[in-house]
């Protein structure tokens, strides 16, 4: 049986880590920040860690 092909769109906004979880960056940061608090710019940094049930669908499209 052949390969599993990465799904191009996962790979781009998707990265596992060490211990197996996957994380991803929180929407809202690209750019407009002019109309957007401070506060919630700063809230918005950062890698969120998906939750449980999403890990196993975004492995499957990594081929992971």
């Amino acid at each position: 049986m052949p390969k599993m092909k990465t799904h191009s769109g996962a790979k781009k906004r998707f990265r596992l880590t060490g211990s197996g979880k996957v994380v991803r960056r929180r929407a809202n940061r690209q750019h407009l920040f002019e109309y957007k608090p401070s506060t919630r710019t700063r809230r918005l940094e950062g890698l969120v860690v998906m939750s449980d049930a999403d890990t196993k669908k975004i492995k499957k499209l990594l081929a992971k």
